[in-house]
């Protein structure tokens, strides 16, 4: 899988502009704030049908315009596609022409892994970052399950609206049982996406961390929840029911999942260091590299938005070893040489892209 073309029109700082890409390595370089990570996010955009960085689709589109444009042409091994995205009043997608009714529908058509400085939340962070983690990996892989974790959050918001009405307009309590069925109906099937999932993880961590450490270090991954089954997720739900009232919002369920990473035993986010971490969120992200690539049958595109600074020498060759056959589009502050013949290289400057 690859793109050849990226066109953006009044995206972020560009007015029009045309990228060619080839099939391997694409480096864009340049200063702070010239646009550079606006190409990874157009990207992302193209294969999720949301940014990585903005909360609202408004903050993409150009100040001096009312509407923007993305355009992607690609090819997988079966067939070629073209994605165009528009944003405006409302955002509109389209694939090869055909205007699609669901996000669902646009999942799956270009498969991505992104690398950015901010992964490091994702062990660091809160339990929010590690479940977006694995909602973008599965969703791209699993059209379904965000179809269903969709429906999962609008359960939920509903359910906490009304636990607020009881609590202050003491509506009946036993209505509760409609969104506790549809939660752990939901739920149910989201569990089941996730531990599928993080089996796979873990069956592709540990060895690629091993190698990436040079044997100095194990790698455990634990999942965390306690939505394993519908009785005990019903149960959870009615327990804490008059808690959940009191609090105004639902404190048990899928929406509360978490996974805990270990070294050598040792649980990362309290005892690990900050090379620690690094190494970890390289092995996690190279696993997702791996899944997706068993699961489509080709290497998704990886996304480096200024990720290779952050990698010191062995980890860098490490990380070379692991993306051969990929695409792959970087960003940096300085051009930077990598033993590869296959290299596009491009200069960004206030909102224009100069190859060399």
């Amino acid at each position: 899988m690859w793109i050849n073309k990226i066109k953006i029109n009044n995206f972020r700082n560009y007015k029009n502009e045309e990228i060619n890409l080839n099939k391997n390595i694409n480096i864009f370089y340049g200063e702070n704030a010239q646009g550079k990570t606006n190409i990874i996010e157009a990207i992302f955009l193209s294969s999720m049908g949301k940014s990585f960085r903005a909360k609202k689709d408004n903050e993409m589109i150009n100040l001096d315009s009312n509407n923007s444009i993305i355009e992607i042409e690609y090819e997988k091994k079966d067939r070629d596609g073209k994605i165009k995205i528009e944003l405006g009043n409302k955002k509109n997608i389209f694939l090869n022409g055909i205007k699609l009714k669901k996000l669902s529908e646009l999942l799956g058509n270009i498969n991505i892994v992104i690398f950015t400085p901010d992964d490091i939340n994702i062990l660091k962070g809160s339990p929010k970052e590690r479940r977006r983690f694995l909602d973008i990996m599965i969703s791209q892989l699993k059209p379904n399950y965000i179809y269903n974790l969709n429906l999962y959050l609008k359960t939920l918001e509903q359910r906490n609206k009304y636990l607020k009405q009881i609590r202050e307009e003491n509506k009946d309590e036993n209505l509760l049982n409609i969104w506790d069925e549809k939660l752990v109906e939901y739920g149910t099937i989201i569990y089941r996406y996730r531990k599928e999932f993080m089996e796979k993880i873990k069956n592709k961590i540990k060895d690629i961390h091993t190698k990436i450490t040079d044997n100095k270090e194990n790698i455990e991954i634990e999942y965390l929840t306690e939505c394993d089954s519908k009785e005990k997720y019903l149960k959870n739900l009615t327990e804490r029911r008059k808690l959940d009232i009191i609090k105004g919002y639902t404190t048990k369920g899928i929406h509360r999942d978490d996974f805990i990473i270990y070294i050598n035993d040792k649980q990362l986010d309290i005892y690990g260091s900050q090379g620690q971490h690094r190494t970890a969120i390289l092995s996690l992200k190279l696993s997702e590299l791996e899944i997706i690539k068993e699961e489509i049958g080709e290497n998704p595109i990886l996304l480096l938005d200024d990720f290779m600074s952050e990698l010191d020498g062995n980890r860098k060759k490490h990380f070379l070893q692991n993306i051969e056959d990929t695409q792959v589009i970087i960003t940096c502050t300085e051009e930077i040489k990598l033993a590869n013949e296959n290299i596009l290289i491009y200069n960004v400057k206030s909102g224009k892209v100069f190859q060399k």
